[in-house]
């Protein structure tokens, strides 16, 4: 990994961001798997974690995280290379906008991440496929949440 301290930055943003209110992280229970996903905004995120992801840091922008953790027979979870698409909108509004993920991975950790322009005070609407199984259909997973900008 070229940037170690800033993955670990990033995860202890996203781990940060996990224990904001339920508003901001979530998951779904899909069988043996738990497709977890939060929102938050980029402005959280440190410069450094940021600039090495090529994340743009903005009170305007939102960083979508998606991860997917299949659930062992011995009690234990381990993170699932999963795939996503998705199109974000705002609520009540027929036009939405796709995303476009990619993927980060440690040695302990699989997301994929997209990043959001914020629409001010309006609540957005996230819907999801997410493909944690080549063999079986993607799950589905929508959620709105409202972002505020400070000015």
């Amino acid at each position: 990994m070229r940037h170690p301290a800033a993955l670990r930055y990033l995860a202890a943003a996203l781990l940060l961001a996990m224990t904001l209110p339920l508003s901001a992280q979530q998951f779904e229970q899909v069988g043996n798997y738990q497709i977890h996903y939060s929102a938050v905004n980029t402005s959280f995120l440190s410069e450094e974690v940021a600039r090495a992801y090529g994340i743009p840091r903005s009170r305007a922008m939102a960083l979508l995280n998606v991860s997917v953790l299949e659930e062992r027979d011995d009690g234990t979870t381990r993170p699932v290379n999963a795939q996503v698409d998705g199109r974000v909108g705002e609520l009540g509004s027929d036009t939405s906008s796709p995303l476009a993920f990619r993927t980060l991975r440690d040695e302990n950790r699989l997301s994929q991440i997209a990043v959001v322009r914020i629409h001010a005070d309006a609540p957005m609407r996230f819907d999801l496929d997410v493909r944690y199984d080549r063999n079986t259909e993607p799950a589905q997973v929508s959620f709105i949440q409202r972002f505020y900008i400070e000015r």
